[in-house]
């Protein structure tokens, strides 16, 4: 058989034999020719192959349409009804949605699984909650839970009580206690974590209870875990103790608390206690409290008894003072403790045991006596000071008043210190004292007081002793000092002490009596050449004083009529090299001596011009020579520079001396801007309104002022700001040892900075050695005097300083 294909009007005709390959269905468009019956039947079949595979394709989307539906029809209806206890169905599922439906159903039984720990947990809790004996409630905006004890306590029912704030069962005036207290403690806010609280029931009992919260989460949000502890009441019932909620609250308190039984013997004790006294409960149960500690007395060691029997002899309340001092009986460390011990008693007043509650005051009675020892004792040596020294005095005082004791007092001057300080200065002067303070100390009974009362002034203080005794005893003082050598550096000094004695009886007097008595002997056995001691008498005394006095009055009295005294100075320099303004040095008044003796130093004989109002004459005397040297040629200084006058308190308190300044300045040519007048605070503060006018008056001449001593009168702060002052002189006692000494640094650099605040500029005075004097320039003071730089020297050699 063959087929014949026409292709154009080729008549040529090829026959193929049945079964080879014909032409492709594609490829019928190139022909031309009518197509047989054989290529119309193939397309028809491909194309219902087509349909037919596209219809299948739209059936099968229909039923994963409708499985899709179902499963999430499924998932959506045990979320609404079954929760996690439900299960998706497997049946009818394709393997894709039988897969996904055994994921959910894994997930939805942990869930069951989580859900059923968790109520389990939950009812546990209750459970705990329902058998405690302490009052447990759960709060957040409103009360949550609350156990069967808190709801006896305001004898309600959980209806009552769980859904409304807990402030409404507290009495009105605690509303806003309670109010805060649960905001802040929900919001994660400091607040108490303990207070104590009246609750009122809903028939209106009132219950006094202790309230502690903790934060805790509930249901995925904070809540508040409460828990309300009743007081402990007064009296204890006679049937015995049954304190499960007490027992709570004891435990949890700082101090130790201990209750004895009838018969004295411990059957409780907190957990402060057991730490108090270094045992456990287990281990003072039964026993009486004498055997496990006593107590002494923190000043003398003497027993102060055992408080348990004296309470239960007593039948009331018994304390022990501040000085108690528990002694264990097993050796453990010794505390400091207040103690009180309070009867138990039954509605018919019997005794039924005794609570004792010991506060440990070890770390405070520390503290204060470091604070007492700082306020009574001297820093440099270690003695008591002189407001101490007379507390005790006065002490003695009473007590020979009252009774047939007899004390004693010995008043000490040291005899060359003044060499010490002005050849060595005043670092060596410190030593020195502190190395005769141990001297002191050494010579005298321990019930005795030394004391230092002065620069170079000690006193001793001899309880229960004497007189005889206590001359004996001022003897040994005297060979004990004499035999001393201080050595410094390259330098050997003997020192000699000058002691007077009085004896303390009926009729002694007052402390000032007493002080003055022993300071006149003193006078005299300083003033007796070899005799050391002198003991007082009455009518000595005011001759020894009367003549002395006389002595330096007719000796101050030749020095202005003749001019007698003479001037020194000491330079000031700048701490920083820089030529800016201040004072370039100090000038110092000085006796001369007599018959080639030494010049006496101001120390030695202001005492008596100040108190014969001598003082104007002499700081006349220095102004009078000072400007007069300035105004011939005499006193040459350096550019810029001035000279500093010291003006005493007495002084400034005369109305006439400002228009004397003034007249000098006329007479003598002296430029005022050379010229720097130096008053000290406590000058400054007895004479406000003369100070006022004299400095207004001078400054607005050209002078310049200094306050000197700065720091050791705080009053005079506040009018600092009111006065044109140009400088602070910093007192000595802030710069000695400002390199090792954390205060004086401290208060230093605190006068620094007001000094900047007011525009004052900075004198240290008295700086004596090289590390004081870097530590002054490092901390940023403006000017330098004292014997690291140079000692005082005669005003006729200033020539060298120009």
């Amino acid at each position: 058989m063959s087929v014949r294909y026409s292709h154009g009007d080729d008549d040529s005709r090829c026959a193929h034999p049945m079964g080879a390959p014909g032409p492709s269905v594609v490829g019928l468009h190139r022909y031309r020719g009518p197509l047989n019956l054989s290529s119309v039947v193939l397309w028809f079949l491909i194309s219902a192959i087509l349909a037919v595979g596209i219809g299948v394709l739209l059936v099968w989307k229909q039923r994963q349409k409708r499985a899709v539906s179902d499963f999430s029809r499924q998932v959506s209806q045990l979320v609404r009804d079954a929760g996690a206890a439900g299960r998706v169905g497997l049946e009818g599922k394709s393997e894709d949605l039988a897969q996904l439906s055994s994921a959910v159903n894994a997930l939805l039984e942990d869930l069951e699984q989580r859900g059923s720990r968790l109520h389990d947990r939950e009812q546990l809790f209750q459970r705990l909650v329902e058998t405690v004996h302490d009052a447990v409630l759960i709060h957040r905006r409103h009360i949550l839970f609350a156990n069967k004890r808190f709801l006896a306590l305001l004898g309600a029912n959980a209806s009552d009580v769980v859904g409304k704030s807990l402030t409404e069962f507290v009495a009105p005036e605690y509303v806003e206690l309670v109010e805060n207290n649960l905001r802040r403690r929900l919001a994660g806010e400091p607040s108490a974590e303990r207070y104590e609280v009246e609750l009122v029931g809903i028939h209106g009992e009132v219950s006094r209870v202790e309230l502690s919260s903790t934060l805790i989460d509930s249901a995925g949000e904070p809540a508040l875990l409460l828990t309300a502890l009743e007081m402990l009441p007064s009296v204890m019932p006679a049937s015995g103790p049954s304190r499960p909620r007490a027992m709570v609250t004891l435990d949890a308190m700082g101090e130790s608390v201990i209750t004895v039984d009838a018969e004295g013997r411990i059957d409780y004790a907190n957990h402060a206690a057991e730490g108090l006294f270094g045992q456990t409960f287990d281990q003072m149960v039964g026993k009486l409290f004498a055997d496990m500690a006593s107590f002494v007395d923190e000043a003398d060691r003497h027993s102060l008894g055992d408080p348990v029997r004296k309470a239960l002899a007593a039948g009331g309340r018994v304390t022990m003072g501040k000085r108690a001092v528990l002694v264990p009986a097993n050796a453990e460390l010794e505390r400091s403790v207040e103690i009180s011990v309070t009867p138990l008693k039954n509605d018919a007043k019997e005794i039924l045991g005794l609570v004792l509650v010991l506060h440990d005051t070890s770390e405070l009675r520390g503290f204060t006596r470091q604070i007492t020892y700082q306020a009574s004792h001297d820093a440099l040596t270690g003695l008591v000071n002189r407001r101490e020294f007379e507390r005790r005095l006065q002490e003695a005082l009473d007590s020979a008043q009252t009774g047939d004791a007899t004390h004693a007092l010995c008043y000490l001057d040291l005899d060359r210190f003044k060499v010490v300080n002005d050849t060595c200065g005043h670092t060596a002067g410190d030593n020195m004292l502190r190395e005769v303070a141990t001297i002191l100390k050494d010579a005298v009974r321990d019930s005795d007081t030394a004391g230092r009362i002065g620069g170079d002034e000690f006193a001793l203080l001899l309880v229960g002793c004497p007189l005889d005794k206590a001359r004996q005893i001022a003897d040994d003082v005297v060979r004990a000092v004499n035999d001393y050598r201080f050595v410094w550096k390259d330098k050997i000094f003997s020192v000699g002490v000058s002691i007077g004695l009085v004896e303390i009886g009926r009729g002694g007097g007052s402390i000032e009596d007493i002080m003055n008595s022993a300071d006149s002997a003193c006078y005299v056995a300083k003033n007796q050449g070899g005799v050391h001691v002198h003991v007082y008498s009455a009518r000595e005394e005011a001759s020894a004083r009367h003549n002395g006095e006389i002595q330096w009055l007719q000796k101050l009295q030749r020095a202005l009529s003749d001019n007698k005294f003479e001037l020194y100075y000491q330079p000031i320099v700048h701490a920083h090299g820089t030529g800016e303004r201040g004072p370039a040095l100090e000038v110092f008044v000085r006796l001369e001596g007599e018959s080639g003796q030494p010049s006496v130093s101001p120390p030695e004989f202001i005492r008596a011009a100040e108190r014969y109002r001598l003082m104007p004459r002499v700081d006349r005397w220095v102004v009078q020579a000072v400007l007069a040297a300035l105004g011939r040629g005499g006193l040459k200084l350096p550019p810029g520079r001035s000279v500093a006058i010291n003006i005493s308190g007495q002084t400034l308190g005369d109305a006439d001396f400002l228009e004397f300044v003034a007249d000098c300045f006329d007479h003598t040519g002296a430029n005022p801007g050379d010229i720097c007048f130096e008053v000290t605070e406590s000058a400054m503060v007895a004479n406000i309104d003369h100070v006022r006018r004299f400095i207004a008056v001078l400054h607005g001449m050209g002078c310049e002022f200094a306050l000197d001593d700065f720091g050791t009168g705080l009053s005079s702060f506040s009018t600092l700001k009111t006065l044109p002052i140009d400088y602070l002189k910093i007192d000595r006692s802030f710069i000695s040892n400002l390199a090792s000494d954390s205060v004086n640094r401290a208060m230093v650099t605190a006068m620094i900075e007001l000094a900047r605040s007011l525009r004052f500029r900075v004198v240290a005075e008295q700086v004596e050695d090289q590390l004081s004097l870097d530590t002054v320039k490092e901390m940023g003071i403006d000017f330098v005097q004292g014997f690291i730089i140079a000692h005082p020297q005669p005003l006729s050699t200033i020539s060298m300083l120009a």
